[in-house]
């Protein structure tokens, strides 16, 4: 017992990973000077880019073009024929118009076409131009009681003329159904019963 217990007095079997203090601080060292390498990068890269500000939309949003249209749509056709809403400045497709909506209102888009999400601040002289621009247009574009009255007229004489079609059919159909239910009689049938026809009077 006492031999057994001298010979492994020497064999390490705790099996703990040793480590090398100066391989782990060589490996700090490099680290730190990648990090400062790319730190040094970035700021080299020059101011940020300068946007212009945000600016009202000078056209109108086209989502009813292609409403109730059907169209045959492949795997590999380019993005602008598939199903949905095609944005061409960041070429992606969108596939409901609420969707494309905040697409096109979005950060993504607004710095695809170079801008920034930020307006600019207007003056005093802006403004009251713009109020005056919204003052000749309700001036010019009212609507008055006479142009009232007369689209009342005219959507009365289309009611009555769509009423009328639908008479002039009905009568149509009619007298069809009556032409169809009259029975046909055989001449010959009609001499041997001792009558010439129904409805014709020989003179």
């Amino acid at each position: 017992m006492a031999q057994s217990s001298n010979s492994t007095a020497g064999v390490d079997n705790t099996f703990r990973k040793k480590f090398d203090r100066e391989e782990y601080l060589e490996r700090a060292r490099k680290r730190e000077e990648k990090e400062a390498e790319s730190k040094t990068k970035s700021k080299s890269r020059g101011p940020p880019v300068q946007r212009k500000p945000l600016k009202h939309r000078d056209f109108e949003v086209d989502l009813e073009s292609r409403l109730g249209k059907t169209q045959v749509v492949t795997p590999i056709a380019p993005l602008s024929q598939q199903a949905g809403y095609f944005c061409s400045v960041c070429e992606c497709v969108v596939k409901d118009s609420a969707n494309y909506l905040d697409h096109i209102n979005g950060k993504k888009h607004q710095r695809a076409l170079g801008m920034s999400m930020r307006s600019e601040r207007a003056t005093l002289e802006q403004v009251q131009q713009r109020f005056e621009v919204l003052k000749k247009r309700k001036d010019t574009g009212g609507f008055t009681e006479q142009d009232f009255d007369e689209r009342i007229l005219k959507q009365q004489e289309e009611e009555e003329e769509r009423k009328r079609q639908r008479r002039e059919k009905k009568k149509e159909k009619k007298e069809k159904a009556a032409a169809e239910e009259e029975p046909e009689i055989d001449p010959d049938v009609a001499a041997l019963m001792g009558f010439g026809g129904f409805g014709s009077s020989k003179k």
